[in-house]
């Protein structure tokens, strides 16, 4: 294997660029994005927390049993000192809106830099790269890895701590990861058949090229669904299938996801016209809607963190990734806002790729799915009603979240070996 396939640069590789990531060098940091919307929300939730007093006690807020009764001792203290309650709680307020501030500025200034050397690249076309991870023997198994066209596919290769094509390649595999990149003239005209009929089916046959044999499929969170359009397609070029966190059946999405998809449309309509794209801070602002409180949270934790320690490192790192996003061309953008999101076309049978419905009852490949328990991204129920369409689907269950699979701690143990093991079998 090459010798700078473990984590450890090579001499001359400093600063070298992997997957779609950006130079390194000191920077100030301009996430987390999209700042205002984080900003604002946290305001608006904190600032008007006073309005929830008269409440407390009655059945309009919705308490969890535990909270149940803290809420009762609030309510009970508000009562009892109105005043000196109110002034408490402003300070509080103000307090938290202080701590978020200053944990957003000791993020942009972390000296924190990602630098992997950059793996070869086995085959290009337009923007699209496929790195290639090196193999430690002849033979070995290749793995074709599809990340999603939104965020950048370093995200399996996000450290040399944490690193899923890496760690593959250490465990006797031959991992090739696609790298979309952001879209350049010609990519901005693409649908997802672009992608999956062209681009992808480019690389398959780069590999088949290179290896000489079927190579082993996993595709993650969307590059799931590329993935299995892929699958559907060329199946006899292809030993088996892998889906990481990949959704299908989109009415398990939360209520009125369908409609914020349709309104999300004609939002950002004029900015895909004028742009042919969806631009990324509009993508983070879907992300965020998922769960609007989830960007202060987070700061708030980083806050307490020891600066210095790796647990710093580890969040710097996922951050960046998170920040580091690419806009989606306007055609996939309406095809997977208005298809998939507001009228569930995969699941009903009405999504195409070049012509042909994708139906996931026709796949013959052995398939597993790796459904994160925990996963707010991509819900389990979404996940696993396309476990159960595909025809003896294995399923693996990790009590992992949806980034939390492929960049925590515990994946290696509760995702990655299971996965390696699974693909061993039919490699």
């Amino acid at each position: 294997m090459d010798s700078g396939m473990d984590g450890t640069a090579k001499p001359g590789t400093k600063g070298a660029r992997t997957a779609g990531s950006p130079k390194t060098g000191r920077r100030r940091r301009q996430g987390p994005r999209p700042l205002p919307l984080h900003l604002t929300v946290a305001g608006l939730t904190w600032g008007t927390s006073h309005a929830a007093l008269p409440f407390l006690n009655s059945d309009l807020l919705r308490w969890s049993p535990s909270l149940r009764p803290r809420a009762r001792e609030i309510a009970a203290a508000a009562a009892e000192a109105p005043e000196a309650f109110r002034a408490a709680l402003e300070k509080a307020v103000l307090r938290r809106s202080i701590d978020l501030l200053e944990a957003i500025s000791r993020y942009r200034e972390h000296p924190y830099e990602r630098d992997l050397p950059d793996p070869p690249v086995l085959w290009r076309e337009g923007t699209t790269r496929l790195l290639d991870f090196g193999r430690a023997k002849p033979g070995a198994p290749p793995v074709l890895l599809v990340p999603s066209l939104i965020n950048r596919g370093y995200i399996l290769d996000l450290s040399a701590r944490c690193s899923l094509a890496r760690w593959l390649a250490k465990e006797g595999f031959h991992p090739l990861l696609v790298d979309w990149d952001a879209p350049g003239t010609i990519e901005r005209g693409f649908n997802l058949t672009d992608y999956i009929a062209g681009r992808l089916e480019g690389a398959l046959d780069a590999v088949l090229e290179a290896t000489g044999r079927a190579p082993l499929l996993a595709g993650y969170c969307m590059g799931g669904l590329l993935a299995l359009g892929l699958a559907l397609r060329r199946q006899r070029d292809l030993a088996a299938l892998a889906l990481l966190a990949t959704p299908w059946d989109f009415s398990a999405c939360a209520p009125g996801q369908g409609a914020a998809a349709r309104a999300a449309l004609l939002t950002f309509a004029p900015a895909m016209d004028l742009l042919g794209e969806l631009p990324l801070d509009a993508i983070q602002s879907l992300f965020a809607a998922i769960d609007p409180e989830n960007g202060a949270r987070k700061f708030l934790m980083f806050g307490k963190m020891d600066p210095v320690g790796s647990r710093a490192d580890n969040f710097v790192a996922l951050e960046d990734w998170l920040n580091d996003g690419v806009p989606l061309a306007a055609p996939v953008a309406r095809e997977c806002l208005g298809g998939w999101y507001a009228r569930n076309t995969t699941a009903t049978g009405l999504w195409r790729i070049a012509g042909r419905p994708v139906l996931p009852a026709k796949l013959g490949l052995p398939s597993l799915c790796v459904i994160p328990e925990t996963d707010r991204i991509v819900p389990p129920e979404s996940a696993l009603a396309l476990g159960q369409a595909i025809p003896g689907a294995e399923l693996l269950r990790p009590p992992l979240g949806h980034i939390g699979m492929v960049a925590s701690g515990r994946a290696q143990e509760l995702a990655w070996q299971p996965l390696a093991a699974w693909l061993r079998e039919r490699g």
